[in-house]
């Protein structure tokens, strides 16, 4: 199979394929579009109408990295299937800005059109009709479209619906998927890359904010913060976490549960908070000295809050362990969210930063300290 990134391990492992690379360019954009959405209107409901959105195109790159994960992808067929799917892909990340607008209809259309090929590669497989890809293509996707064709309030409402219908699926028909047999080394790498893709709007809110501005000293401290949050929450997921999450979707009894809460379900709000961390940057970079309102540290320390918070959620669904150190950081974060409304953004990123060089810190002391053990004993890798 020509293909590019094999992860480590056997010559047997299934690798990604240079189709689904190049695919994942059109979630660049798309997730800019989330985070351009988000920017505009950061209130409740502004994070409500965000994520709306968001999920249907989280499903499509999911739905596309599933059957990339349980076919060989490399030929024609699959090739132009994906490359058809990151079109409607892109048509929704173009319609994201005006979603709630005249550009509503262009977003469902996109979205069911994805969905229907999406079901077209994989109808050779019996039952296909009545899984996850049927639902899309049946009840999701009609969902989508129909909002489309209402005012405001009734399309959220009816979008919030398909969204829900989407992330019940794999729940719902969790005894048909049983049967599915996932590649453990392609999923974790998948979605690792997802995640990649996340963390570079972050670099992005950074870079946009500040292009503007003097650039002086102030500035650029504040960028170096920003930078350092970036990286630390690089660093708690490809450092500390994502090695564990392959292991358990290697030793797991059933993968398909592991693939469901950790990567489908885990790396949405991963994702997400990545996300809120990103429109922060932009709200705080170019103004350092200014104090920041309510809206923008909640993007800022919620997103880093709900980020920490996920890996308390997928370490108990890996081992039943309790992570700690993540929890507590992610208490302290968002315990500390009222008190930076009225403070220089300079002293908000600053402080966020030193929190999470803190928390790697013990993060990686912790993790010396595991290592001979873990190795011993042949256990897993230390999350």
């Amino acid at each position: 199979m020509s293909s590019a990134g094999e992860a480590e391990g056997g010559p047997g492992e299934k690798r990604v394929t240079w189709a689904e690379l190049y695919f994942d360019l059109v979630f660049v954009f798309a997730i800019t579009q989330v985070s351009g959405l988000l920017h505009h209107q950061h209130d409740a409901g502004g994070l409500i109408r965000a994520l709306v959105v968001f999920v249907p195109v989280y499903w499509c790159w999911v739905g596309t990295t599933v059957q990339a994960n349980i076919r060989d992808v490399d030929n024609l067929r699959d090739r132009l299937g994906i490359l058809l799917v990151g079109l409607a892909g892109l048509f929704m990340a173009l319609a994201i800005p005006g979603a709630y607008g005249r550009r509503g209809l262009l977003l469902g259309a996109a979205y069911w059109l994805a969905r229907v090929v999406l079901l077209l590669l994989l109808v050779r497989l019996p039952g296909v009709w009545s899984g996850p890809y049927g639902a899309g293509v049946l009840v999701s996707g009609p969902l989508l479209l129909a909002g489309g064709l209402l005012s405001d309030g009734p399309r959220l409402a009816l979008w919030a619906v398909a969204a829900l219908c989407d992330l019940a699926a794999p729940l719902v028909f969790r005894r048909r998927l049983a049967a599915v047999a996932y590649h453990p080394a392609h999923m974790p790498e998948r979605f690792g890359l997802f995640l990649l893709v996340a963390l570079g709007e972050s670099i992005v809110g950074i870079g946009a904010s500040a292009a503007g501005a003097r650039l002086d000293a102030a500035e650029l401290t504040a960028v170096a913060a920003a930078f350092t949050i970036s990286a630390g929450l690089w660093w708690q997921y490809f450092v500390f976490a994502a090695d564990a999450m392959r292991h358990a979707v290697e030793v797991a009894d059933s993968r398909r549960d592991v693939v469901r809460r950790i990567f489908q379900y885990g790396h949405l709000a991963l994702a997400a908070g990545v996300i809120g961390v990103a429109v922060g940057f932009e709200e705080t970079v170019a103004h350092p000295r200014q104090a920041l309102g309510a809206g923008s540290v909640a993007l800022l320390y919620g997103g880093c809050g709900l980020y920490l918070l996920t890996f308390g959620y997928t370490r108990w669904m890996m081992f039943r362990q309790v992570s700690a150190t993540r929890i507590a950081a992610a208490v302290v974060v968002l315990g500390l969210l009222p008190v930076m409304v009225r403070l220089p953004a300079l002293v908000v990123l600053v402080a966020l930063a030193g929190l999470l060089v803190l928390l790697n810190a013990v993060e990686h002391v912790r993790v010396v300290r595991a290592a001979a053990v873990a190795t011993a004993a042949g256990a897993a890798p230390a999350d």
